[in-house]
């Protein structure tokens, strides 16, 4: 960027790109500020936080102020994250050694998300899908696969897990001595999605995309050595409202949206059991992310967060989830920053601790 004597922006190049910008300065003006000795006044530029942006991003939707100033900034911003994000797949991909690239397909906005971005990024013909069906995978999960690597023209692999999932449960069957099926059995899905990933990546060389979202890694609703296995986390900056704004973002580029409707439309589920919804395990992540903001950004207490009119047992649930899953943050794969405050570098916290919200 360029800035004249007063500190005004006169000129800026684009976000994430490569640009060249020419601007004159009149140097006139410059020489008569020195001899006077004034500065201007600090002026906040800094970028809205991202629950600021959503707030209004609805409050513009409500009342229709598609053109108004507001409505074109927070576009702007939001224009930048995804800019961000596609830089950001594309140098640590090459940059790395890398050509191409796999993501997990489940059927789910945060997968379809990453694949855009990839593909963006790096071109459809770099970019390759997998799409494991367990018993629990939907119809619904499985058609919006299929016209998602349609509409990207990637190409797109299935491999059916089910036989692999009963072998698993067959041999454990004994050892488990008839206990009921819970977490474990749904942890053992992704996890042998994680090996076809992994052992995909080893056979032709491509880096393996994970497709873990901000939400989820603050408060552990992913699996080690599952969901969480593979090169880099692409969206791991990014909260779970942010990744629908984002989606929807992408779907104004073009003469057609790239990520099917029912995608955006439909409750989030993980489809490691009958009928799961993520708010079977969750608050609403229009309730998760303002909490999750406060707590992991701002260092906010559970009193202050309370105050902020949240239910005391949601924010401590909460808080106790984020607290508990440090180790399993630990071992995830690196990812983009876009936020004020990432997990990993920007907030690393004990795993062996003794404190505790009451």
């Amino acid at each position: 960027m360029i800035l004249d004597h007063q500190g005004e922006v006169i000129a800026r190049g684009k976000a994430f790109e490569e640009d060249l910008i020419v601007a004159d300065l009149n140097m006139e003006a410059v020489a008569r500020a020195r001899r006077t000795g004034r500065k201007s006044s600090y002026r906040d530029g800094l970028p809205l936080l991202w629950r600021s942006m959503l707030r209004r991003f609805h409050l513009f939707k409500k009342l229709g102020c598609a053109r108004s100033p507001m409505w074109r900034r927070f576009w702007t911003s939001w224009r930048e994250v995804y800019g961000a994000l596609t830089l950001g797949v594309r140098d640590y991909v090459r940059k790395n050694g890398f050509t191409r690239a796999v993501i997990g397909l489940s059927g789910g906005v945060d997968s379809a998300l990453t694949a855009v971005l990839a593909v963006d990024a790096l071109g459809a013909e770099n970019v390759w899908g997998l799409f494991m069906p367990s018993p629990y995978t939907s119809q619904d999960s499985h058609d919006d696969v299929v016209e998602l690597g349609k509409r990207l023209a990637i190409s797109v692999r299935t491999i059916p897990i089910t036989t692999m999932f009963d072998t698993y449960r067959h041999a454990l069957a004994e050892t488990f001595g008839g206990r009921a099926p819970d977490t474990t059995e749904e942890n053992l899905q992704a996890r042998i999605r994680g090996n076809l990933l992994m052992a995909f990546s080893n056979k032709f060389g491509h880096l393996v995309l994970t497709t873990g979202n901000k939400s989820e890694m603050s408060v552990g609703y992913a699996t080690l050595y599952g969901d969480m296995a593979g090169g880099f986390a692409v969206i791991k900056d990014v909260p779970k409202t942010m990744v629908y704004g984002l989606a929807r973002l992408r779907n104004l580029r073009g003469t057609s949206p790239v990520i099917p409707k029912r995608t955006l439309d439909r409750p989030p589920t993980a489809e490691l059991r009958p009928n799961q919804k993520d708010e079977d395990s969750l608050p609403p992540y229009e309730i998760l992310d303002p909490i999750l903001q406060a707590y992991v950004e701002e260092d906010r207490s559970l009193e202050e967060i309370v105050e902020a009119w949240y239910d005391r047992a949601t924010v401590a649930r909460v808080i106790a989830m984020v607290d508990g899953s440090e180790y399993k943050r630990r071992q995830a794969p690196i990812g983009i920053k876009i936020t004020h405050r990432a997990l990993g570098k920007d907030r690393r916290m004990p795993i062996t601790n003794g404190y505790r919200n009451s």
